[in-house]
């Protein structure tokens, strides 16, 4: 229910787990053994379950959610974007400039900044044009938080 706002919290470089499947016990416990906030648009599993650090999620929209979290726990502003795994939620760790080039597209190659790659999945990250069209979403969704 939440995996878009999930993936645009690790974006900020949040550890935000996420597991489609889990059961509301199972969330709430994961969240009370890993010292989480539980972030949920689930009312039942607030009323019934009763999770000690919770948050309510209101929008259906994820850049909206995510300005409902920031704005609940007076979350700041990261200093650098895309620092873990979108998909793993693991922290990225930098490609070796040798390496750069057999990793990243032909096109890309040229292209400024820091590449990086998931010890986990594998998955390799550059600031190529999704990175673009994702920090300028955050810039719109965010004004004057992001830059």
């Amino acid at each position: 229910m939440l995996g878009r706002l999930a993936r645009w919290l690790r974006v900020l470089g949040f550890d935000a787990a996420y597991d489609a499947t889990a059961s509301d016990r199972d969330l709430v416990q994961r969240a009370l053994d890993e010292d989480r906030i539980l972030l949920t648009r689930d009312r039942h599993l607030l009323r019934e379950l009763r999770p000690p650090r919770a948050l309510e999620i209101q929008s259906d929209v994820p850049l909206k959610q995510l300005r409902e979290v920031i704005g609940a726990f007076a979350v700041e502003a990261p200093t650098e974007l895309f620092t873990r795994c979108l998909l793993c939620n693991v922290p990225l760790a930098d490609v070796p400039n040798g390496e750069r080039s057999t990793v990243v597209p032909a096109r890309s190659r040229d292209l400024s900044g820091p590449v990086r790659r998931c010890a986990q999945c594998g998955r390799v990250y550059w600031p190529g044009s999704h990175v673009r069209r994702m920090s300028a979403a955050l810039a719109d969704a965010l004004p004057g938080w992001i830059s």
